[in-house]
């Protein structure tokens, strides 16, 4: 009977999920902070661990990197970090350090005893290391947008290439600066060249460097990209719109890891390699216009970004995150509800490169604190705003994942809709939704949608409000 460790400080929660533990065959030992589940760890066998993220003095990464620290020589614990708040950030360090998984609560049943079937194998030991900012621009907790943050964790402090791919506009380069980041690499140079904005006969001196007098109008020595990247990583965007021949010198470095300087003599180089396409690779391999030997060395470990518009759930998350950005903060912007509704409507055919756009559009030349419809016209040639909200609700990114985790993003949309009607009054928020005020606190709690509110209440005294777990 394998022995689980469940850390969490709610009482409740923990042992609800030791209940459903124990009637899934474990024997469940419980925790209600960090300092206590690494006194029981010490003392003996413990198959796996459930930790909770946010818990008073340890926090779960700070309890999983000193597990990690102190681990003998034998196979690491397995662990899983679970929260009701998951950003970037925290997904891609708990990945990074080793996690099994990072989910998001609550956790049913049947996600409860997939997960132990995947924890009880085992996992392979990962390198601690100082913790990670989570002001990143991976903004999202659509199901799509947390597996590729749990790929970045996973891959950070790999060497593997990695091929992302996804429409022009999805954010390829910024998947390749947050692997970078979070890496072993992160001390030293991100290079980052755009292979389709570089003339054919200039790439192989931008990337491989020339000698002095090497061509006419070679005055001097040229490092080029990939020397200037040396020891930490290349990332080479647009790959699919490299020439042939290019391709082939390109493969000759990828496989022995020696540069050749235009004129020059071969250098040996140090280089973690990142590419990106928004074009089918595979189907350029078949028409003969991109090197079938090349595509598989770069395509070590694919990570695809999903479009915009796959990921209705984190258009307004974003479109937040892009207006606090373009906004000083004693000035800033909020979004009106037909303004949300709006957003949600707009195809996106620029991705999240077009929303980063039109928000910054918005924060420049909206009148109000508040960024309205007529402030959004612009994006409304091909829908209307009154028509969004069916179009919305039938999206599929609502229905990803299981019924709770659809319930879960359908409250959240909900909750900040009536705290934007009500301006942040929360009273009549709740009042709007028809639920009771204290559960209308918990769940802004839970969804940490503090920020949301103007933190009044139905008198207007101040009610500050604790982040969720």
């Amino acid at each position: 009977m394998p022995v689980i460790l469940v850390v969490d400080d709610d009482d409740g929660l923990r042992e609800s999920m030791a209940e459903t533990l124990a009637d899934l065959g474990c024997q469940v030992e419980q925790a209600a902070d960090g300092e206590r589940a690494l006194r029981r760890l010490a003392r003996g066998r413990i198959d796996a661990v459930l930790l909770d993220l946010r818990m008073p003095g340890l926090d779960g990464l700070e309890v999983l990197r000193r597990m990690r620290s102190q681990q003998g020589a034998g196979p690491p614990v397995p662990v899983a970090v679970l929260t009701a708040v998951a950003t970037a950030g925290n997904t891609i360090e708990a990945m990074r350090l080793g996690a099994v998984d990072h989910l998001t609560k609550p956790v049913g049943r049947g996600d409860l005893a997939a997960l132990i079937g995947r924890m009880l194998p085992g996992s392979g030991p990962a390198p601690a290391g100082a913790a990670v900012s989570a002001e990143d621009d991976l903004v999202g907790a659509s199901p799509a947008m947390r597996e590729v943050q749990k790929a970045i964790g996973m891959l950070a402090d790999s060497d593997a290439t990695v091929l992302v791919t996804g429409e022009t506009g999805t954010g390829k380069e910024v998947v390749a600066q947050a692997i970078h980041r979070h890496g072993r690499r992160a001390p030293k140079p991100f290079v980052a060249v755009n292979c389709a904005a570089i003339p054919s006969e200039l790439l192989e001196s931008q990337l491989f460097g020339h000698a002095r007098g090497a061509f006419t109008g070679a005055v001097g020595d040229r490092l080029g990209s990939f020397r200037e990247a040396d020891r930490g990583t290349l990332f080479l965007d647009e790959i699919g719109d490299m020439s042939l021949p290019m391709q082939a010198k390109l493969l000759r470095v990828l496989q022995e890891r020696v540069v050749m300087p235009v004129g020059g003599r071969g250098v040996p180089v140090d280089v973690r390699i990142i590419a990106a396409t928004h074009r089918d690779l595979l189907s350029l391999v078949h028409e003969g216009r991109f090197r079938e030997d090349l595509f598989y060395r770069l395509r070590v470990v694919p990570v695809h970004l999903p479009a915009l518009r796959e990921r209705l759930s984190d258009i307004v998350q974003l479109a937040d995150h892009f207006l606090a950005k373009a906004t000083a903060s004693a000035m800033a912007k909020r979004l009106s509800p037909e303004a949300a509704v709006l957003l949600l409507a707009h195809p996106w055919p620029g991705n999240v490169r077009e929303l980063r756009n039109a928000m910054e559009r918005a924060a420049a030349l909206a009148r109000s604190h508040v960024v309205t419809a007529e402030d959004l016209a612009f994006l409304t040639p091909h829908a209307k705003a009154e028509d969004s909200h069916a179009d919305a609700a039938t999206s599929a990114s609502w229905l990803d994942g299981d019924l709770p985790t659809a319930v879960a993003r359908l409250e959240r949309a909900m909750i900040q809709k009536a705290l934007a009607a009500a301006n942040g009054n929360r009273a009549e928020a709740a009042r709007r939704l028809n639920i009771h005020r204290q559960m209308l606190y918990e769940k802004i709690r839970r969804f940490d949608l503090g920020a949301s509110a103007n933190q009044t209440d139905d008198v207007g005294a101040a009610d500050t409000l604790n982040p969720g777990k």
